[in-house]
């Protein structure tokens, strides 16, 4: 049993080093149709340089091992409290990957594991929303469409600050994660931060069945052009054959142009969005490069011979995060116009290795760059167009404690009355003071949706207000940014 603890440590690292060689191993299988350079050097003196350099190098950790170790031993056998084995090893892990300072490194578990899985093949149960660790705080990237999330009014960059009451602060993605999923039907509490409002608001969401269905298509017929829409919710195992099959029957119709839709998709999986590209990008430029940890950039090019013969836009917003974001640069570089607003900027790639017990390691190993090898990390990808949605679209929900009424004001009057002008109701002012303009509007309001027209705005006025404005954003009603990508395809 001594023997087991003093080499632990040794342990792991020899699993993780068996990981990267699978990982390796997979890579290749998954690249097989890729042109990969390779360097090769016959110099034996420089390789036993480098061979005695290897060697210092195993020494060195063989060495930081010994004191992980020593470290273990001596916490299991003089610690005022007996401590798990288990909670040991995972916290030196989630402690190695805490110095990374990298979002998106992280340890998973063996529950953890079964969900990354669950979320990259058929369907899973949750909020359907996807997150990510930005400036210490779990934020979301963008709600999955037609999930609870999305239903609920959450956007991209909300921040989740408590899960049922509870204060997440400490704790890291997968953990938070793990908080918020759970069995269909259950409910789960969020508190939220939007960004510009000051105030926090609660949102309860049913847990349900989230379907990976990835791609929706349809038509838009106007002076005598039919262009082709195809709004891709995120790349998965399946998304490269939805989106060709959909496309094949737009072109069968005869589109004249077409648009792809990737606002709120928060990526997925590179080789999905890497076979979408082949067939937009020709083979004179790469459709993406990578570069790792040396340095060393790897560019991958198509066999595509020529572009499509008709006009493409891609759609983007602030939800637009990695493989989105591929293929948006890649599209932009190449000459094709890009509308909306800046996306996320999420520029690495990750890949999962198996460390064991059914648990996981999901670790960066790339930076990807665009065509032109621009890195798109922490900045995003600028349309050629940049097109604001409504006010209402950025509205918050709204908290009541005690209705609203005439000659009051504050920050949530201000977004009642940015709601109301958004859905048809008028005012004279949107500055947060509820003049009689707005006391007229809530009592159309009312009267439109069979409430008693006090003009007071309680808690069931705000929740119907709330509920129209999340309907008519999510049925694109008032689309400001698909209107102009569809006003200047053809120019």
């Amino acid at each position: 049993m001594n023997f087991k603890k003093q080499h632990i440590a040794f342990i792991i690292f020899v699993a993780l080093i068996f990981g990267g060689i699978g990982l390796f191993a997979g890579m290749q299988i998954n690249q097989a149709t890729l042109e990969q350079p390779q360097t090769l050097n016959n110099d034996k003196n420089g390789e036993q340089i480098e061979n005695e350099n290897e060697n210092d190098n195993i020494d060195e950790e063989i060495e930081g091992l010994d004191k992980v170790s020593k470290a273990f031993s001596l916490i299991k056998e003089n610690y005022l409290e007996e401590i798990d084995d288990k909670e040991l090893i995972e916290g030196a892990i989630h402690g190695m990957l805490d110095t990374l300072e990298d979002p998106y490194s992280a340890y998973m578990d063996e529950q953890q594991t079964e969900q990354f899985n669950e979320e990259i093949e058929s369907s899973f149960e949750g909020i359907g929303a996807e997150v990510s660790m930005v400036n210490g705080k779990v934020t979301i990237v963008a709600p999955i469409k037609d999930s609870p999330a999305e239903e609920a009014g959450l956007r991209p960059n909300d921040q989740i600050l408590k899960i049922d009451n509870e204060s997440i602060e400490g704790l890291d993605l997968n953990e938070a994660v793990s908080k918020i999923r759970g069995e269909r039907g259950t409910e789960v509490v969020l508190e939220i931060q939007r960004p510009g409002s000051s105030e926090t608001f609660e949102v309860t969401l049913i847990r349900d069945k989230i379907p990976i269905e990835t791609v929706f298509d349809s038509i838009h017929e106007e002076n005598g052009k039919k262009t082709g829409i195809l709004e891709v919710a995120s790349f998965s195992q399946t998304t490269s054959e939805e989106f060709f099959n959909a496309l094949d029957d737009m072109e069968k119709d005869g589109i004249d142009g077409l648009i792809i839709d990737v606002r709120g998709n928060p990526g997925g999986l590179l080789n999905s969005i890497e076979e979408i590209l082949q067939e937009f990008i020709p083979k004179d430029v790469p459709y993406i490069q990578t570069e790792d940890r040396s340095g060393v950039k790897t560019p991958f090019y198509s066999n595509l011979e020529e572009k499509k013969d008709y006009p493409i836009s891609v759609l983007i917003d602030e939800g637009s995060a990695s493989a989105s974001e591929i293929l948006a640069v890649a599209m932009k570089e190449i000459g094709y116009q890009v509308v909306g607003k800046p996306s996320f900027g999420k520029g690495t790639v990750q890949n999962a290795m198996p460390i064991g017990e059914n648990s996981t390691l999901k670790l960066t190993l790339y930076k990807w760059l665009s065509p032109e090898g621009n890195w798109i990390h922490d900045v995003g990808v600028e349309p050629t167009l940049e097109v604001e949605q409504p006010d209402y679209y950025y509205s918050n929900p709204v908290q009541i404690e005690e209705p609203l009424q005439y000659d009051e004001t504050g920050s949530q009057i201000e977004n009642v009355q940015v709601m109301l002008n958004g859905i048809g109701y008028e005012t004279d002012r949107m500055d947060g003071y509820f003049d009689r303009s707005t006391e007229k509007a809530v009592k159309e309001f009312q009267e439109d949706n069979d409430l008693e027209a006090t003009g007071k705005v309680d808690e069931e006025t705000a929740g119907m207000i709330q509920t129209e404005v999340v309907d008519r954003i999510r049925n694109n009603e008032d689309d400001v940014q698909l209107e102009k990508a569809l006003e200047h395809l053809y120019e």
